[in-house]
């Protein structure tokens, strides 16, 4: 059996043109609409307008505790001649909220008057309806409350049933069926009884998907797992089918053996979309079955998340007839190139941030899979098909996920990588939950010249000079002398060689890399950990020529760490914490200092002298750090330059 390819590779307009212009043809929109209690009504979308069924408020109330009086008796009143009413015939005691007694037509607060037995003395006249608030003031009966096509709100629900509606007509919720379609998926459920075992994976891609559901005003039903049978997967198909709105078949979109989605949406019913020209997304598959839409999303976390923003919240917005959440947007300055293939539109995840007067977008991890870059991005930039990316420096615009008060917020650390930037994000979210730290790691090297170029309001480095043994300092002073900045020590810290539990490949030093049976993994060009290899390689003459992996490189120590944990390699340069926080084994080679640089312009900051108190005052957060291992804090906070 030949290997399905897609049969039409479409761009992203002409895929959305496709499914929408389809749906108006099979479904009748907006969907049917259903009943609620107005008090349950949060968030649901009207189908029809809200009038008024009564006035609020529905008689003459009092604004003030006071006297009820005729505003006809006060009007000679004055200062040296009051007017005395009688209490119980003329003026009547009445608290906020009270009906206005018949005949009566005005309210004088009780620190206007003076009791005098069974008299009050009025010293200036009051006009009718003084503080009354009167019959409809707030609400008048069959005024409009609320429109069609809103999306009711705490107070609009206050409103309703202040005019006396206590049901109301809504958009019913379309029900987003989810498929999770793969063999090798177990439940989390599972967890509980076991450790997944190869090639087991968790399915969690339905979790995330049903709550984008609900999160856009929607319904989702979640269905068990279907096994790569195109027969199984058929059944389940035509059962949900009949009890959703829209259906998504997660994974089994793309072209392998075991991949089923278009057979059973051809099968079925007719496929419309076979592919779409989007990087991550690209198997996305659409079509109908009994007039309903059935999308096939890929099984990549990211991509699945993609694929929701570009076709499954569109179509709900379509069946709710509303737009659920309009898209915040901002410019930004690239903080280093990317690259792209041409011919399809990529969706790269970023961190921005604000520094001096213009943003910063710093590109995430660019995998399918990278769910972790979902989590901790700001937002999206698109690279458009007919681009091979953009240069260091170029504007472009920013699809965000997070508010641009929240953006405004946030410290834009670019740099070296170290665990207890982790760390300390976290404490910094504990202290001032407004401030958020975004930390891209591109190596020491990059993280200077992000300071020069104003790009950065932090950065982590630790390189060592060579020729003075010295750490940062001498870099700081060549790449930019005139350049006012500060620099302040987070951590000493230990390096070394990370391997495999038990050194199973007895690997004692750096001599050990030439080795035919050792694979290395290294850090990327111009960190400070590159630095250091390369120094102890050249004092011991090993030629990088001679390493194996020399050239694979990752961006965290993490990443090393993870690398020789799964097997991609046997060694790696990296730090303690790391190797420790994966159980794996460690041979020190040096401890080194570890700083953070800052730009004098941005030291007196709230958002940088926030992060300044925790790392010289913060008890806690030093003793979390040594908590990590292979970290000294004996400087923690001291100033190591300064150029000001």
């Amino acid at each position: 059996m030949g290997k399905k390819v897609f049969h039409e590779l479409i761009s992203l307009d002409e895929a959305k043109e496709r499914l929408f212009t389809n749906l108006k043809r099979f479904v009748s929109l907006p969907v049917t609409t259903e009943t609620v209690l107005v008090k349950d009504a949060l968030g649901r979308i009207t189908a029809e307008p809200v009038f008024a069924k009564f006035s609020s408020p529905y008689f003459h109330s009092a604004a003030m505790d006071g006297y009820a009086v005729r505003a006809k008796d006060t009007f000679t009143a004055t200062e040296r001649d009051p007017v005395r009413l009688k209490i119980g015939i003329d003026a009547h005691w009445i608290e906020t909220g009270d009906p206005i007694p018949n005949g009566f037509d005005a309210v004088i607060p009780i620190e206007d008057v003076t009791i005098k037995e069974t008299f009050i003395e009025i010293y200036s006249s009051v006009s009718p309806y003084h503080d009354v608030r009167p019959v409809g003031e707030d609400i008048v009966a069959t005024e409009l409350i609320i429109p069609e096509s809103h999306i009711v709100r705490a107070v609009d629900i206050g409103a309703m049933l202040a005019s006396g509606i206590i049901e109301i007509n809504v958009r019913k919720k379309p029900i987003i069926g989810i498929i999770p379609t793969g063999s090798e998926l177990i439940p989390p459920e599972k967890l509980k009884e076991r450790l997944p075992q190869p090639p087991e994976l968790i399915e969690y891609n339905s979790a995330v998907l049903g709550n984008l559901v609900t999160d856009t005003g929607a319904k989702s039903k979640l269905y068990p797992i279907v096994l790569d049978d195109k027969d199984e997967m058929k059944k389940a198909v035509l059962s949900a089918i009949e009890e959703c709105d829209i259906l998504i078949l997660n994974a089994g979109s793309g072209y392998g053996k075991e991949d089923f989605t278009y057979k059973v949406i051809d099968e079925l019913g007719h496929v419309i979309i076979n592919g779409v020209a989007i990087k991550p997304g690209k198997p996305f598959i659409a079509g109908f079955i009994k007039n309903k839409p059935v999308l096939g999303i890929p099984g990549y976390p990211v991509s699945a998340f993609l694929c929701f923003d570009l076709f499954v919240k569109p179509l709900i917005e379509i069946y709710l007839g509303i737009s659920i959440k309009k898209e915040e947007k901002l410019k930004a300055t690239l903080s280093r190139p990317i690259s792209s293939n041409l011919g399809v539109d990529e969706f790269v995840r970023v961190k921005v941030g604000r520094v001096g007067d213009k943003h910063i977008v710093t590109p995430m991890g660019r995998g399918a899979g990278l769910l972790m870059s979902v989590v901790r991005a700001d937002g999206y930039i698109v690279i458009p098909k007919g681009s091979e990316g953009f240069s260091q420096g170029h504007e472009l615009t920013v699809h965000l996920w997070r508010g641009k008060d929240e953006i405004d917020n946030t410290i834009v650390c670019i740099g070296s990588h170290d665990n207890t930037l982790d760390v300390l994000y976290n404490f910094l979210r504990k202290r001032h939950p407004n401030i958020t730290l975004s930390s891209a790691h591109v190596g020491s090297m990059g993280g200077l010249v992000a300071i020069k170029k104003g790009e950065a309001h932090i950065a982590g480095t630790h390189l060592l000079d060579e020729a003075t043994g010295q750490y940062n300092v001498p870099f700081i002073k060549r790449l930019m002398p005139d350049k006012k900045v500060i620099l302040i020590n987070l951590v000493y810290r230990i390096q070394g060689l990370i391997v495999k539990k038990g050194n199973p490949k007895n690997i004692r030093g750096f001599e050990d890399l030439i080795r035919e049976d050792v694979i290395f993994i290294n850090r990327q060009s111009g960190s400070g950990t590159r630095l250091l290899l390369d120094k102890h390689l050249k004092e011991l003459g090993i030629s990088t020529s001679l390493i194996k992996g020399y050239d694979k490189d990752e961006y965290t120590h993490m990443g090393v760490a993870s690398a020789v944990l799964t097997g991609r390699a046997d060694v790696g340069l990296g730090i303690l914490a790391s190797a420790q926080s994966l159980g794996l084994d460690f041979i020190p080679v040096a401890e080194e200092r570890y700083d953070l640089l800052i730009p004098f312009e941005f030291n007196e900051l709230p958002i940088i002298q926030a992060l300044l108190k925790i790392i010289i005052e913060d008890k806690e957060f030093r003793e979390t750090v040594i908590h990590l291992g292979g970290y000294d804090v004996r400087d923690m906070g001291k100033i190591i330059y300064k150029n000001s």
